[in-house]
This record gives C-alpha cells, sequence and structure tokens, in this order.
C-alpha cells in the first residue's frame, strides 16, 4: 500500500498507520478521507494483521480537524456529500473486525476527534487536547461526532462539549470516558503498539467475535443483546481456536491461534 499522506508500518501482525501532513497538522482533506477508508479496508482483509495503531505526524497534533479551505468552497450538497464522505470512512474504522488503538498526542480537533472516536481505544499523551469546534464556525461535527461522543460519555457532557465548543485536556477526557489511557508522550506510540500486540496474540477468532457482540449488543435491548451473544459464543465455541486455546491452557502451554 502506498499513500500520499499515510505512512504505514509493520511490525508482525501489529500494523502502525500514520497520517502523514505535519505541515497542515494532519488536517484531512478528501485525498486523505479517501486513502484512510482503503487503507482500513485493506487491513482489515489482511489476515497477517491482528491489530492496528493509528496516529499522526509530527508533535503537534494527532489530527488538527478538517481542511477548512475545502470545506469553506463547499455548498449544501457539497459539504453533505463530504459528511457522507467522512462518515463511511469512520464507519470502516468502527466496523473493523479487528481492535485498533487511535494513539491521541496534540491536538484532536473535529474530525480529528471523530477519527480517534471511531477506534476502539483511545491513548492520549499526557497535555493532548480534544475536541469538536465546529460550532465555533458555524458548524456542527459531520463525521459521526454528534453521535459517537454521546455514546461514549452521554447526552449531558456531549452536548456540553459540542456546543460550547471547548477543548478538553487528556485527563479530563479520561474522567469522562473519551480516552481509555493517559501515558507520558515519550511513551505513547510505544504503549500502544506493545497493547496491540498482545491483542494480536490472541485468537483473532476471537476478538472479531468480541467486537461484534459489543458493537450489536449497543443497537439492542439488553435481552436481545444477551440472545445475540449467545449465538456468537456458540459460534465461537465450535471453532478450531477455541479447541486449540482450551487444549493449550489444560497442557499448561502458549495456544497457536490459526484464526479458524
Amino acid at each position: 500500500m502506498s499513500y500520499e499522506h499515510l505512512l504505514i508500518v509493520r511490525d508482525g501482525r501489529v500494523a502502525t498507520v500514520t497520517v502523514n501532513r505535519p505541515d497542515k497538522m494532519n488536517a484531512l482533506n478528501t485525498g486523505i478521507v479517501a486513502d484512510l477508508a482503503d487503507c482500513f479496508a485493506v487491513l482489515g482483509a489482511d489476515e497477517d494483521v491482528g491489530a492496528v495503531v493509528l496516529t499522526g505526524s509530527g508533535e503537534k497534533a494527532f489530527v488538527a480537524g478538517a481542511d477548512i479551505g475545502e470545506l469553506a468552497e463547499l455548498d449544501a450538497v457539497g459539504a453533505e456529500r463530504m459528511a457522507l464522505k467522512g462518515q463511511a470512512m469512520v464507519d470502516t474504522i468502527a466496523n473493523l473486525d479487528k481492535p485498533e488503538i487511535a494513539a491521541v498526542h496534540g491536538f484532536a480537533l473535529g474530525g480529528g476527534c471523530e477519527l480517534a472516536m471511531a477506534c476502539t481505544f483511545r491513548y492520549a499523551a499526557e497535555g493532548a487536547r480534544l475536541g469538536l469546534p465546529e460550532t465555533g464556525l458555524g458548524l456542527i461535527p459531520g463525521y459521526g461526532g454528534t453521535q459517537r461522543l454521546a455514546r461514549l460519555v452521554g447526552r449531558g457532557r456531549a452536548l456540553e462539549m459540542i456546543l460550547s465548543g471547548d477543548m478538553i485536556d487528556a485527563e479530563t477526557a479520561f474522567r469522562l470516558g473519551l480516552v481509555n489511557r493517559i501515558c507520558p508522550a515519550g511513551e505513547l506510540l510505544e504503549t500502544a503498539q506493545g497493547v496491540a500486540a498482545k491483542l494480536a496474540a490472541k485468537s483473532p477468532l476471537a476478538l472479531s467475535a468480541a467486537l461484534r457482540a459489543v458493537n450489536g449488543g449497543l443497537e439492542l435491548g439488553q435481552a436481545d443483546g444477551c440472545r445475540l451473544e449467545a449465538s456468537i459464543f456458540g459460534v465461537c465455541a465450535s471453532s478450531q481456536d477455541a479447541s486449540e486455546g482450551c487444549q493449550a491452557f489444560l497442557e499448561k502451554r502458549k495456544p497457536e491461534f490459526k484464526g479458524k
């Protein structure tokens, strides 16, 4: 894979994707949105990739937001199309059947915050700043931010962030549940990659099943969600990976999962 503003590095079963447009604080233009959608679709289909880390280049920003220069030239129809393409891209990331960790440093604003929210986990460096400042531009979040933020932190806190447009620091984001972990800036990427490697060593079928059970269940009532869980559990229990995992436990050895 080769993209103008994305760098992809593979280390074992972990792929690290870096948005590489530091002169613009990694702002998302239409080309990057399309490339991210394609990149994650390819990584999702690659059986040799067990987990993905997403970050931004430079020290100033994870992703500072959408490219305002592009947005300023759009009419209502063009802006809606832009939003739908951005939503499709973050949906590709959110629906990947393998875990992703957003390694957030510096600014993660607007589209950058929405990009991070699409990932399975968010790890933030000390000093990171997150927010959805679109109301200050006469806009609202357009890449799923109004929906994902409310599901992550609750309606009231989401509305406070969206309506005010204020940025929050990493500690506040952690307290609200927007980020999972805070790391020293110099250890952020190494920590995210280490956790990704740990996850990638587990059964790909089990990881995919857990993601489907949690994400699918959130759209259902609890009783229906539990029925979904039981159905997915049954499929997992009949897999070669489950047989290998149980046998390895009984034999006190490390399992060798095949994803089957």
